[in-house]
């Protein structure tokens, strides 16, 4: 029982012997400094700010492609880069800048779509970025008239099957 109690003491002299170093100086300033300018770089996000998030082409004849030009300009202090560009279907096809864009300068997201579908047409384009939000949403619409489906059989009575 002694060995029990002299054990436990020594332990407990030991611990409080060990506290007694200043952690202040234990700090790296080196890793300090590093810390701090990562936590300011994580706070530079890039802006995509559009001339336009929707685009309405009309009225137009089914089957006739289309294209328009969705300008942006990185409102941001950070380069934007633009993972993905990708429609609600295939019949819009948008085409994406490649590389980075710097803070202050401008870019351009293509879009074409290829006509199809009858009177209101709607599409919505999902830009995937390294912005705040992540998604920016553009809108392309369109009022397309169908193609004639050629002449029209008219009925002119009865038919006999003599």
């Amino acid at each position: 029982m002694k060995k029990v109690l002299l054990i436990c003491s020594a332990f407990a002299l030991l611990s409080f012997v060990g506290c007694k170093e200043n952690a202040a100086s234990k700090v790296n300033t080196a890793n300090v400094a590093v810390a701090a300018e990562r936590d300011a770089a994580a706070k530079q996000i890039p802006v995509m700010t559009f001339e336009k998030t929707e685009h309405d082409f009309g009225t137009i004849e089914q089957n006739a492609a289309q294209e328009t030009i969705f300008t942006f300009t990185n409102t941001g202090n950070a380069p934007l880069i633009i993972t993905d560009a990708k429609s609600t279907c295939g019949c819009t096809v948008p085409k994406k800048p490649e590389g980075p864009v710097a803070p202050g300068e401008k870019g351009e997201l293509v879009v074409k779509f290829n006509g199809s579908g009858q009177n209101l047409v709607q599409k919505t384009i999902t830009v995937t970025a390294n912005t705040q939000k992540g998604q920016e949403l553009l809108k392309i619409k369109a009022f397309v008239n169908a193609k004639n489906a050629g002449p029209q059989l008219q009925s002119v009575g009865p038919v006999s099957n003599n």
